[in-house]
């Protein structure tokens, strides 16, 4: 289980995170919703190691990685979608698939068959550039991506963003087949209240660095929730 702990994380004087808590468990999905510019993408650089926070303690099944290196929580099989797909356009799909072998040992490093199964497309683009692929194939490439490391916590940044409703449709279902298979734990990002609230088991509502808002998608009230995403 991940466990973010009233975190504090700053870019020079502005005050980024404040006293952030978040739980994620296998087999959950745990949605962080907000508007721009409210500290979502920020949380989840500072869960994968890529921003230093100030204060707080983030564990993963018990272990305070708070200070680790980005690789070293890669390696702890956490794996980050950033918002914008971040592929490399001059890399083939096939080569995109194969950097995420960097974070496993050698025995590991094939693409698991279920990364075809999940994501069918992709297994008739090896050869084609990223780049020369569509904003939601992209989309598709840069999970598959993180699936190759065989992660137990995935976190996704905005995945439905400038994505086609078609494709969205298809992130949906591999999203929830993940959470049904009860082993990985995910975070999803999101602005798209619909989709968010389809796929959340939990959820956080985020507003200018701090927690405004959580609990269980039982609880939620809708009207609540939808106004603090309203700009």
């Amino acid at each position: 289980m991940l466990e973010v702990n009233k975190i504090n994380l700053y870019y020079g004087a502005s005050h980024a995170l404040r006293d952030v808590t978040v739980v994620a468990k296998p087999g959950a999905v745990t949605c962080v919703l907000g508007r721009n510019g409210v500290g979502k993408t920020s949380l989840l650089r500072a869960i994968i190691g890529l921003q230093s926070i100030a204060t707080g303690q983030i564990k993963w099944h018990g272990e305070d990685i708070t200070r680790l290196s980005s690789h070293d929580r890669a390696r702890r099989n956490i794996a980050y979608v950033p918002q914008g797909r971040e592929i490399f356009p001059l890399l083939t799909v096939e080569e995109n698939l194969r950097t995420g072998f960097a974070a496993l040992p050698k025995p590991l490093r094939t693409i698991p068959d279920d990364v075809f199964e999940l994501f069918p497309i992709l297994q008739d683009m090896l050869a084609r550039r990223g780049g020369d692929l569509s904003g939601g194939q992209q989309q598709q490439l840069a999970i598959a991506r993180a699936l190759v490391t065989r992660p137990r916590l995935i976190l996704l940044d905005e995945p439905t963003e400038g994505i086609q409703p078609s494709i969205i449709k298809e992130i949906e279902r591999v999203i929830r087949h993940l959470r049904g298979k009860g082993k990985m734990a995910i975070l999803l990002v999101e602005q798209y209240f619909d989709f968010a609230r389809g796929l959340a088991d939990t959820y956080t509502v985020m507003d200018r660095g701090s927690v405004v808002l959580a609990g269980d998608k039982e609880d939620m009230v809708e009207s609540d929730v939808r106004r603090r995403l309203t700009v």
